[in-house]
């Protein structure tokens, strides 16, 4: 799975290479966060809907950068999770904007409103990546 959306960022950055190949010299310093949430049985929909009505705004209000969000193409795998990749500008600004977000009052009500009937949420995975010398992003 790991390689599968590395290969997506890989591909949705492809028009920053090109940028590279026209001299312009930008490095992408960027710190990437991929993120997987395992669901609760029976609460994926709640999850993409909590994610699409709410978690985004309050993302971006925050200072992340939105890449992308990912179903498995195995349906029962799809119930069960959901991958996305965010950016940040730093490791100490990723820090900055989810501890905000954390502590934003429109996020705590919309948690708690989501999960009135249970928790959303078994498990979360997240890592943070660094582009290599060799990724079209840098």
């Amino acid at each position: 799975m790991v390689f599968f959306v590395a290969g997506l960022l890989v591909a949705g950055f492809a028009t920053g290479a090109a940028d590279k190949d026209k001299g312009d010299k930008k490095v992408d310093t960027r710190v990437f966060e991929m993120r997987t949430y395992y669901a609760a049985p029976g609460k994926m929909d709640a999850l993409h809907a909590r994610f699409r009505d709410h978690t985004n705004k309050l993302f971006v209000k925050h200072g992340i950068t939105l890449i992308g969000f990912w179903s498995p193409t195995d349906a029962k795998e799809a119930q069960q999770k959901m991958i996305y990749v965010l950016a940040y500008p730093s490791r100490e600004a990723a820090d900055k904007s989810w501890k905000a977000f954390r502590e934003d009052a429109d996020w705590i009500a919309a948690k708690n409103a989501s999960e009135k009937d249970g928790k959303l949420v078994d498990k979360v995975d997240s890592i943070f990546l660094n582009p290599t010398d060799y990724s079209p992003i840098k």
